[in-house]
């Protein structure tokens, strides 16, 4: 694939792995220059820690949401001369060798592209496990599609086209509502299996809250969908 292809980090309070996830894409990303950590207002030393790894630190001065940072990703990386972007969460969740394996699997510079997750193989709490179900039924209904993991964060944008199709959500609801926009807007749309790591509940940094942000989430998908069918919103 010729285009060109960022990695993006949002990360927020992470500061005891992100040096490990920098290390990491940098191993396994073709362009090790194109890391992009995004430090959505972190107070620990998130980006410090990231710079110091090798990263370039696109900072907000305060945390404004893990969908306000992609869109500060995608517009730094568009800025950097990057045409596609893949997102890899900050918390050490997805192996980088991951990401590079699934960018490499769709060569279609168009599509949206989607990791997929095992999460009860993985071994996800089960509060995970059921949000993460309950926002795929919703989200498979609105779209008039079958959608296997709607809040997996390890994704490939096609950076013009996904930020053209004007997603405004600051919070984890923005994948939900680029994915929607994408169906309505005929982005092909492309999923795939993905290894995943869950730590001991002790070593785990998770920032999502497993009962109000999927709510917050459906509260976004229904603007969405009336903004993309109806007009309103």
């Amino acid at each position: 694939m010729s285009q060109r292809t960022a990695a993006l980090v949002p990360a927020y309070q992470v500061a005891p792995v992100v040096g490990e996830v920098v290390r990491e894409l940098k191993r396994w990303w073709p362009e090790p220059e194109g890391v992009l950590v995004i430090d959505d207002g972190s107070t620990d030393g998130t980006g410090r820690v990231a710079r110091e790894a090798g990263a370039v630190v696109v900072r907000h001065r305060v945390n404004e949401g893990k969908g306000a940072a992609i869109r500060t990703g995608l517009r730094a990386a568009a800025a950097r001369g990057y045409a596609l972007a893949m997102t890899i969460d900050g918390d050490g969740q997805h192996p980088p060798r991951e990401a590079l394996r699934i960018h490499e699997a769709c060569a279609d510079p168009e599509a949206l592209l989607i990791g997929v997750r095992d999460l009860a193989g993985a071994g996800a709490p089960r509060a995970n496990q059921l949000s993460n179900r309950f926002s795929n039924l919703v989200l498979s209904g609105f779209a008039g599609r079958t959608l296997r993991d709607t809040q997996c964060g390890l994704r490939r944008y096609p950076i013009a086209k996904t930020l053209a199709l004007g997603g405004v959500e600051t919070g984890y609801g923005y994948e939900a509502e680029i994915l929607l926009r994408a169906v309505a807007a005929q982005v092909p749309i492309v999923e795939l299996p993905i290894e995943v790591i869950y730590p001991p509940e002790d070593e785990r940094i998770s920032h999502f809250d497993a009962v109000k942000d999927p709510a917050r989430i459906v509260s976004r998908v229904l603007r969405t969908v009336a903004a993309t069918r109806w007009g309103l919103g």
